[in-house]
C-alpha cells in the first residue's frame, strides 16, 4: 500500500490505456486442454477460493472463486503430480509423513475433487473485485455468476470498502484502485452501484454484480476529486434526509501524502448527477475526533443519530445534515471531563469516586490503547475500562483495530466484527463479539477468520445482504500483504475484497453474554433481550451464554414444595421434586459449565447459592465470601459461570435496542 502511495502523484501525469473491458466469449478458449481441480468444503460441498495448490516443484495455483484450479503444465500432463494443500482456515489431511496433500493424475479434460476441512467459523465465499475472478472456471468451461467474471472496469485491486442504500440501489466506494496497463491507478476513490437481491441482484451468497462508474477509456474513475495534492480516502459514508425529505450522502475525506501522513480532514457530499463527491466541510487537523469507519442510524427517544464505528461506536451525532458538518456537535461515549482530550488525563468521576461514563459534546472517547495509558499511568483501575474484548478461549485481551458494527435481528443484540492488531498475524485474525448496546459492554470474543502473515484489514458486515431474518451475516474485508511482514503477493487476490459469510447459530458462536440481576423477577436474573427494560436499570452479575451448546448446562428456575423459587440445573429439577415455573418451561434463563468442570476455562468463577435461615430466600453469588445476616452459603456451587471483568464500571449504557 506504501508504495502505491508514495507513486500516487505521479499517476496524475501518467494517463496508461488498458485493453478492451469486453470479456472474450468463453466459447473461443481451449476447455478441454485443462485438467480440472475443484477443492470443495467437505461439510458443504461448496468450492472454497483462495486455497494454494503447490507442486513439488514450486509451482503454485491459487483457486478462483468457484474453487477451480486450470491445470496445464505441457511436461506433465499424463503424469501423476503432487499436490500440497493449503489455505488460510483451512485444512487438508496429513499423510503418514506429515506432508498435507494429493497426487493427482492430470489428464486434459479430465477433472478432480478435493475436500478440505474448514477450521475457520465463518465460509469463504469469493472474491468481490479484481481482475480474473472465475479465471480458471472460465478456462475449464464453466459458467460464472457474475455478469463480467473476467475483468470489470479494468480493476485489479481496490483497498477498504465503504457501501450504502441510496435511491434504491447499494452504493459501493473503495480507496485506492489498481489497473491492468500501469503500476499506478486511481487515488481519487472509486465507486460503483449493485442491485438489492430482491430488486434484481444477485444472491449475496453467490456474488455481486458492481456496476462501476468509469472513465472514457473504461477504467474506474476518481469519485472524490477532493482539491489537494496526493490520494483522497473517504470513510464513514452515511445517508440521511434533510428537512424537505431529500436522501442526501455524506463521507468523511482525508488528504494522504507521504508516508501515510493525513494532511486534511473533512466532509463531503455526494453529487448523484456528476456522481461523484464535493467538500462541504473541513475538519481541524488537530481535532481529537472526527466522523470515522462504518456508520449506522439508531433512534433514541425520537431523535435520529448517526453513529460511527471504528470499530467500536462511541461517536455519535444527531441525523441532520448541518450538524453532521460541525464538530462541536459530536457526542462521545467517554468518562473524560466534558471539553477535554484523552492527553489531558481528567476523569469524570462522582463524589463516591465511581468513574462515571456518559454521552457528552465535543469530548473524545476513550481509545483501548488510551484506556491502556490511562491504566499504566494509575489513573484508570482495570475495573473500570470500558472495553474489556477477551478472547473466550484463552483468555487473553483482544486489540480491535478497525471494523463494524449493526445491530442483528436474529440475536436481538449489537454484531461487532473487528480485525485484531497484533494478533498471530499483525491484521489478519477476524473476531465476533456481541452486546446489549452499541456501547457495550462488549467483553467475551471468538475468532472467526484467521490468516497465515497476510492481512485482511478492516472488515464490514454488509447488513443489508443478511438472510434468515439476521440469522446468516455476510462480512467482507480487505485481502493484503500490506502491514502482514509477508513478501509474496497472492496472485490475483492480493489488494482485493472477500466475502465471508457467518451462520450466527453456529454453536461456537454461543459466547457468555451479560447476565442481569432483577430485582421485579421472581428468577433473579434475566439477559438483555428478556429484560422488561434497557439495561441500565438492571446491574450486571456475570456472564453466560443465553444458548445451548455442547457441555454447556441449562439454568431454570423451579419452586419447590414450600412455593419458593430458586435457581435448578434443568436436569436436576424433576429428580428434587421442584416444579418448573410456567413462565420459564422453554426459556432457560442462561447456560453454564458444570460445577465440577475439570477444565476450568479462563475468566470462569464457581456460581454459589446462598439461603436464608428460614429458607424463603435465596440469592446467588461468584463471591464465595459474600456474607449476609441470616443467610448460609450452600458448600457445593450451583455451576461455573463467567466473571463480570468490570464490578466498578458505572456506566449508564442506555437502551439495549434500536
Amino acid at each position: 500500500m506504501l508504495i502505491r502511495i508514495l507513486l500516487a502523484g505521479i499517476s496524475l501525469f501518467y494517463l496508461a490505456r488498458s485493453a478492451s473491458a469486453d470479456e472474450p466469449p468463453c466459447e473461443e478458449l481451449r476447455h478441454d486442454s485443462y485438467f480440472n481441480i475443484t477443492v470443495v468444503d467437505r461439510a458443504t460441498g461448496r468450492g472454497v477460493p483462495l486455497v494454494e495448490l503447490r507442486t513439488v516443484n514450486a509451482v503454485r495455483y491459487f483457486t478462483d472463486s468457484n474453487g477451480v484450479v486450470a491445470f496445464l503444465e505441457p511436461g506433465l500432463m499424463g503424469q501423476d503430480v503432487y499436490f500440497f494443500v493449503s489455505s488460510h482456515g483451512y485444512e487438508y489431511p496429513k499423510d503418514g509423513f506429515g506432508n498435507r496433500g494429493k497426487a493427482l493424475k492430470a489428464v486434459a479434460g479430465g477433472s478432480a475433487r478435493l475436500e478440505i476441512d474448514r477450521v475457520n467459523v465463518a465460509e469463504r465465499l469469493y472474491r468481490i473485485t479484481g481482475g480474473d475472478i472465475y479465471a480458471d472456471s472460465l478456462l475449464v468451461g464453466q459458467k460464472a455468476p457474475l455478469a463480467k467474471p473476467g475483468l470489470n472496469a479494468h480493476v485489479m485491486g481496490q483497498d477498504s470498502v465503504q457501501s450504502v442504500l441510496f435511491g434504491g440501489k447499494i452504493y459501493w466506494f473503495w480507496g485506492d484502485t489498481g489497473r491492468p496497463g500501469y503500476p499506478l491507478g486511481n487515488f481519487q476513490s472509486s465507486g460503483a452501484t449493485s442491485h438489492l437481491s430482491d430488486h434484481g441482484g444477485l444472491d449475496p451468497d453467490r456474488g455481486i454484480d458492481l456496476d462501476y462508474f468509469t472513465d472514457k477509456d473504461g477504467f474506474a474513475r476518481g469519485v472524490a476529486p477532493i482539491p489537494g495534492e496526493g490520494p483522497t480516502w473517504i470513510d464513514a459514508v452515511v445517508t440521511l434526509k434533510d428537512s424537505s425529505g431529500r436522501e442526501r450522502m455524506f463521507a468523511a475525506y482525508a488528504k494522504i501524502r507521504g508516508g501515510l501522513q493525513t494532511y486534511e480532514r473533512g466532509l463531503a457530499e455526494f453529487d448523484a448527477e456528476r456522481r461523484q463527491f464535493k467538500k462541504v466541510a473541513q475538519f481541524p487537523i488537530d481535532a481529537p475526533f472526527y466522523p470515522a469507519g462504518h456508520a449506522f442510524h439508531r433512534s433514541i427517544n425520537g431523535a435520529d443519530y448517526i453513529y460511527f464505528a471504528a470499530p467500536l461506536p462511541l461517536l455519535r451525532v444527531k441525523a441532520d445534515a448541518e450538524a453532521i458538518k460541525q464538530l462541536d456537535r459530536y457526542e462521545g461515549f467517554t468518562c473524560l471531563v466534558e471539553g477535554t482530550q484523552p492527553k489531558d488525563h481528567r476523569l469524570d468521576r462522582a463524589p463516591s469516586g465511581s468513574l462515571r461514563y456518559v454521552w457528552k459534546k465535543n469530548t473524545a472517547p476513550l481509545s483501548q490503547a488510551e484506556q491502556s495509558r490511562l491504566i499504566s499511568a494509575v489513573q484508570l483501575k482495570a475495573d473500570e475500562a470500558l472495553v474489556q474484548l477477551t478472547d473466550i478461549e484463552s483468555g487473553k485481551s483482544v486489540v480491535a483495530h478497525a471494523g463494524s458494527v449493526f445491530w442483528n435481528r436474529y440475536r436481538k443484540r449489537w454484531i461487532m466484527i473487528t480485525v485484531e492488531q497484533g494478533g498471530t498475524s499483525f491484521l489478519g485474525e477476524v473476531w465476533f463479539a456481541e452486546a446489549d448496546t452499541p456501547a457495550g459492554p462488549w467483553v467475551y470474543a471468538r475468532k472467526i477468520v484467521t490468516h497465515d502473515r497476510y492481512s485482511f484489514y478492516n472488515p464490514t458486515q454488509d447488513p443489508l445482504f443478511d438472510t434468515k431474518d439476521g440469522r446468516t451475516i455476510f462480512f467482507e474485508g480487505t485481502y493484503a500483504n500490506t502491514f502482514s511482514g509477508n513478501s509474496e503477493q497472492t496472485p490475483r487476490y492480493d489488494y482485493n475484497q472477500i466475502m465471508y459469510k457467518l451462520d450466527l447459530a453456529d454453536e461456537r458462536l454461543a459466547l457468555p453474554a451479560p447476565i442481569y440481576r432483577v430485582a421485579d423477577s421472581s428468577q433473579g436474573f434475566a439477559t438483555g433481550p428478556a429484560l422488561k427494560g434497557d439495561v441500565d436499570t438492571a446491574a450486571l452479575a456475570f456472564f453466560a451464554p443465553d444458548r445451548p451448546a455442547r457441555s454447556l448446562l441449562p439454568i431454570v428456575a423451579a419452586t419447590d414444595g414450600a412455593g419458593h423459587v430458586r435457581l435448578r440445573v434443568a436436569s436436576e429439577v424433576a429428580k428434587s421434586g421442584d416444579q418448573l415455573e410456567t413462565s420459564n418451561k422453554n426459556f432457560p434463563i442462561f447456560y453454564t459449565l458444570p460445577a465440577d468442570d475439570s477444565r476450568h476455562p479462563p475468566n470462569t468463577s464457581p456460581f454459589y447459592e446462598f439461603i436464608s435461615t428460614d429458607g424463603s430466600q435465596r440469592t446467588y453469588s461468584t463471591d464465595a465470601n459474600w456474607s449476609k445476616p441470616g443467610f448460609k452459603r450452600v458448600e457445593k456451587p450451583l455451576c461455573r459461570v463467567w466473571r463480570n471483568p468490570m464490578p466498578a464500571l458505572n456506566a449508564n449504557l442506555g437502551p439495549r435496542s434500536e
